[in-house]
C-alpha cells in the first residue's frame, strides 16, 4: 500500500470509510458551439473541448505580452463552449474580467504594454489537460472556483514548496466553493472540518488528495452539526502550508462567512 501523502489524508481516509451514504455522479454534457470569433483559426476542430484548449492557449499567451484587446474576444469564445463545465468556466470568466479591468487601463490591451497585474500563460498540465492560471479577485469580488479547480496543481505533501504563483497570491481574498463535510474535531458541535470535493473516493480506500481539501473554520461561537449532504462554504480562503509531525497536512484553509446546503 502506498504511503499516506499527510497525516490528514490518513485521517481523512478512515472518516470517508466511515461515512454512509452515496453521491450521485453527473455525465459531462457535449458542450454547445457557436459561430467562430474572428481570430479563431480557419481550420476548426470538430470537437468543441479540442477548439477551447487551442483559444485557451491562443489567449493566455496574448496575456502573457500584454494584448489584452486580442484575449477577450478568444475567451469570451471559451467561456461559450465550456459553459456546461463549471469545474472549467470559473477560471475562465475570471481572466475576462481581467482582461475588461486592463482594456480600461489607460495604456493597457496593447502588445508589449507592460500592465498593473502581469497575466501568465499557461505553466501545466492535469491529466492531460491544460491547467488554467488563477487570478485574485479585485477588492469586494468573490472568486468561486470547485475543490478540484483551485488545487489543480501537482503537489508532494512530504517535500511540500511546489505551491504555483498564481495560487499563493489568492491568500486572503474572498472565496466561495461547494463540498463535502468531514468533521476533524467531534461529531457534534463542529467547529473545523475538511471541505472535500467527494465522498465516493471512499469506496476506493483513496482519500482526497492535500491541495483537493480545505480546511473549514467555523465563526467563533457558531459551531455546525454534522451535515452529509454537499454545502456551499464562502469566507476568506488562505493559502499556507500548515505541518504535523513533520508532514504536511493542509495548504488550503477558509475562515468562513457562511455555510449553508446546496439547493437541489
Amino acid at each position: 500500500m502506498p504511503r499516506r501523502n499527510s497525516i490528514l489524508a490518513a485521517v481523512l481516509s478512515t472518516l470517508l470509510c466511515c461515512a454512509a451514504g452515496s453521491v450521485a455522479l453527473a455525465a459531462d454534457a457535449p458542450a454547445a458551439d457557436s459561430p467562430a470569433a474572428s481570430a479563431v483559426p480557419t481550420s476548426q476542430p470538430a470537437d468543441p473541448n479540442v477548439l477551447a484548449n487551442e483559444l485557451q492557449l491562443r489567449a493566455n499567451q496574448d496575456m502573457g505580452r500584454g494584448d489584452y484587446a486580442s484575449a477577450l474576444p478568444l475567451l469570451q469564445k471559451v467561456s461559450g463552449l465550456i459553459s456546461d463545465q463549471p469545474d472549467l468556466l470559473g477560471s475562465v470568466m475570471e481572466q475576462i474580467r481581467v482582461c475588461q479591468r486592463q482594456i480600461q487601463q489607460p495604456g493597457a490591451g496593447q502588445p508589449n504594454v507592460p500592465a498593473t497585474q502581469p497575466a501568465q500563460s499557461v505553466v501545466a498540465a492535469i491529466d492531460g489537460a491544460t491547467r488554467h492560471i488563477h487570478f485574485r479577485p479585485a477588492d469586494g469580488e468573490v472568486l468561486q472556483l470547485p475543490i478540484k479547480e483551485l488545487g489543480n496543481f501537482d503537489y508532494d505533501a512530504e517535500t511540500g514548496g511546489s505551491i504555483p504563483a498564481d495560487v499563493h497570491q489568492l491568500d486572503g481574498c474572498k472565496f466561495r466553493t461547494s463540498g463535502y463535510m468531514i468533521p476533524l474535531d467531534q461529531a457534534e458541535s463542529i467547529s473545523e472540518f475538511a471541505l472535500v470535493p467527494s465522498l465516493f473516493a471512499c469506496c476506493f480506500g483513496q482519500p482526497p488528495q492535500v491541495q483537493h481539501t480545505i480546511v473549514v473554520h467555523c465563526p467563533k461561537g457558531k459551531a455546525l452539526s454534522y451535515f452529509p449532504d454537499e454545502l456551499t462554504v464562502q469566507g476568506t480562503l488562505h493559502v499556507q502550508e500548515q505541518r504535523d509531525g513533520g508532514f504536511i497536512v493542509s495548504i488550503f484553509q477558509m475562515d468562513a462567512d457562511s455555510v449553508q446546503a446546496v439547493d437541489k
